[in-house]
């Protein structure tokens, strides 16, 4: 597995909520590249409302990194694109609960999604 040490350097301002400032990988043996996940089920659904949609992306996150034989502890990036700003009290507790407390480099981003029933989209990197 690889060795990830955290950066969080006092002269920037520190983490808001979940995330590391860097992380640095030595010894890694694969690296991951997971696509942008959106919030859509394996038959095609969407759930309804923000936070459903949030843990649809993270399930569908967490199915790439588990075909791979990965989990979430191996994230070192995450790019979230929200739709709203609204959202991003409600994405953060989500993030949250489902890393267990792991804080990989993170960045939030306001964009537009392909479809319009999307609320978010999610990518990643993950490292071993």
């Amino acid at each position: 597995m690889a060795q990830i040490v955290r950066h969080n350097p006092a002269s920037v301002h520190a983490p808001s909520s979940g995330y590391s400032m860097g992380l640095e990988l030595s010894q890694h043996r694969r690296l991951l590249f997971v696509s942008g996940q959106v919030p859509e089920k394996a038959d095609g659904s969407v759930p309804e409302g923000f936070e459903a949609q949030c843990e649809q992306a993270w399930r569908n996150v967490i199915e790439v990194l588990s075909a791979a034989g990965l989990g979430v502890e191996h994230l070192v990036k995450i790019n979230t694109f929200l739709t709203d700003r609204s959202q991003v009290t409600a994405n953060r507790a989500v993030r949250r609960k489902m890393l267990h407390g792991h804080e990989p480099a993170s960045t939030v981003m306001i964009a537009e999604t392909v479809d319009g029933k999307w609320l978010l989209e999610i990518e990643a990197i993950a490292a071993e």
